[in-house]
């Protein structure tokens, strides 16, 4: 199963464990994660279904390649990690 692994920003707001998922499409996978969190599809999509400008997604090590199908495939052991970019001084 492939791990999503959600940046530990979101922690202050919700619950974000690792989420193993059995999908074999980066969409796909998300939306089993919302499934389980609909809270969280906000923090990383906008009301489009693209990924919002402050979220970066990478796959086993590589940034996914668009930001609105999200079609990028996934093997079974993928590692995708979802962060958002932080702001600040």
């Amino acid at each position: 199963m492939a791990h999503l692994h959600f940046t530990q920003q979101l922690a202050r707001f919700l619950d974000v464990p690792v989420v193993a998922v059995d999908a074999p499409r980066l969409r796909a996978a998300l939306d089993a994660a919302f499934a389980r969190q609909p809270r969280l599809r906000g923090y990383v999509l906008d009301e489009q279904g693209a990924l919002r400008p402050n979220v970066v997604i990478f796959i086993d090590g590589a940034r996914c390649r668009e930001r609105r199908v999200l079609d990028d495939a996934l093997r079974p052991d993928s590692q995708v990690y979802i962060l958002q970019a932080l702001s600040g001084g």
